[in-house]
């Protein structure tokens, strides 16, 4: 699983992240727009962090419009606490609904890129309330199961089973990822292909036909399993995974546009 939102050069005004401190000792860093509602919160994927191409992009979209903004990073990612290795999918969906809680306010529209389209479903189990609509970019739901421990050969999960993680080489940089036991086995208890999902607001999802890490069937799979009668599919031939280009993030733009539309709040301050 590539990072889905390579890192760029930081803030684009440079200014530090801001820290969100939890009862725990946690530290959630995080960048925050003030605007109208509903507001927008970007969820990054596996390994990456805020400060890539589509979290900036989107952050410019919504200073453009008026429209709030997070973006934000799981423990272990980027600029927040915790070591990278001793991250679940429950933990890092525990943290992006610890940032709609305590960073926003009224609705949100969750965009999710990669294994952050798994987060921002579980963020939206958790928190229906909050959530008034969906974007998932690559969406990557159960991806720890069906695209990692289904896929690795027999010497991989001896590895896993034995000696609680392995380095997995990347194509992507010269870091391997790293795979724990622990990421595998609590990622079953948030799988969400398998039944229906409960959620009922508008959802828009984008998938690159060719992305060679999570198959475009996921967010079929993904569009057929949620309750919402709402659910648009968009795919992108010969997209990759990151989906990362200007007219990638062109066409997330014209989505979101559409959504907010759609959601009644028009054209924000700047359009």
């Amino acid at each position: 699983m590539p990072p889905s939102n390579p890192p760029a050069n930081g803030s684009p005004d440079n200014i530090p992240p801001q820290m969100l401190s939890r009862p725990d000792g946690v530290t959630i860093a995080y960048h925050k727009t003030p605007g109208t509602a509903p507001g927008i919160v970007f969820l990054g994927g596996f390994m990456s962090d805020m400060t890539g191409g589509k979290a900036l992009a989107l952050e410019a979209f919504a200073r453009e419009r008026g429209q709030a903004f997070l973006r934000f990073d799981y423990q272990g990612h980027g600029a927040s606490s915790g070591r990278f290795e001793d991250g679940t999918i429950g933990l890092w969906a525990a943290d992006a609904v610890a940032a709609l809680d305590g960073l926003t306010e009224g609705p949100q529209v969750l965009v999710g890129s990669s294994m952050g389209g798994w987060i921002m479903l579980l963020a939206a189990l958790a928190r229906p309330d909050r959530v008034a609509g969906l974007v998932g970019i690559a969406a990557a739901p159960d991806f720890t199961e069906d695209l990692m421990w289904a896929r690795y050969p027999e010497a991989v999960r001896d590895t896993l089973v034995r000696d609680g993680v392995y380095r997995e080489p990347s194509d992507y940089g010269d870091e391997p990822y790293t795979i724990t036991r622990a990421l595998i086995e609590e990622g079953r208890s948030h799988l969400l292909l398998r039944a229906a999902i409960p959620l009922d607001c508008p959802v828009r999802l984008i998938h690159g036909m060719a992305d060679p890490d999570v198959p475009w069937e996921v967010s079929l799979k993904l569009a057929e399993r949620l309750s919402a009668g709402d659910v648009e599919l968009i795919l992108v031939k010969g997209g990759g995974h990151r989906l990362s280009e200007p007219v990638d993030l062109a066409r997330l733009g014209a989505v979101l546009e559409g959504l907010l539309a759609q959601l009644g709040c028009g054209q924000g301050n700047g359009r």
